[in-house]
């Protein structure tokens, strides 16, 4: 088991990184760094004798945190950028449908379940909308959910989001 990463190595976080309760002053399940932040690496050690932990210092964030050896890449390495991550609320902004039959109105909220990068035009979600089957929504069809509010509530010609459960 030899590290991929050395002292010094400029590396990104692949996945959100939240606290599993070994952060202090933290509450566990707190979100500690964002996917796609970039940091360096301060040291190399294992955890269990089976994983290679990275200890990793964020300049952005000021925050030095432990990574598993999957959760990072190069920061030379390709990335794709994404405004909406795993359990963000999103609102559509436009009718969702398959085969004309439209699924999902204007503005309604679902949570992202999944970010797809790999998608030949842009990024995707996977997107579930309550008491629905989860569909594949392209970035561009989704805002924030405090975005669609203000926009419904500007345009009475525009459904109202639904509420969010």
């Amino acid at each position: 088991m030899r590290p991929q990463y050395e002292f010094g190595d400029a590396v990104r976080v692949v996945r959100n990184v939240r606290n599993d309760g070994t952060y202090p002053g933290e509450s566990t399940g707190t979100l500690l760094i964002r996917r796609g932040s970039t940091g360096f690496v301060r040291d190399v050690g294992t955890f269990l004798q089976d994983q290679i932990i990275y200890t990793v210092h964020f300049l952005d964030s000021d925050r030095v945190v432990g990574c598993r050896e999957e959760e990072l890449q190069s920061v030379d390495a390709p990335w794709t950028p994404s405004r909406f991550e795993f359990r963000d609320k999103v609102a559509t902004t436009r009718p969702l449908g398959i085969q004309g039959r439209v699924l999902v109105r204007q503005g309604e909220v679902g949570e992202v379940i999944r970010v797809l990068r790999d998608s030949p035009d842009e990024v995707a979600y996977h997107v579930h909308f309550p008491n629905r089957n989860t569909l594949v929504v392209p970035e561009s069809a989704l805002t924030e959910v405090e975005a669609a509010t203000d926009t419904a509530e500007a345009s009475p010609h525009r459904p109202a989001p639904s509420p969010t459960p």
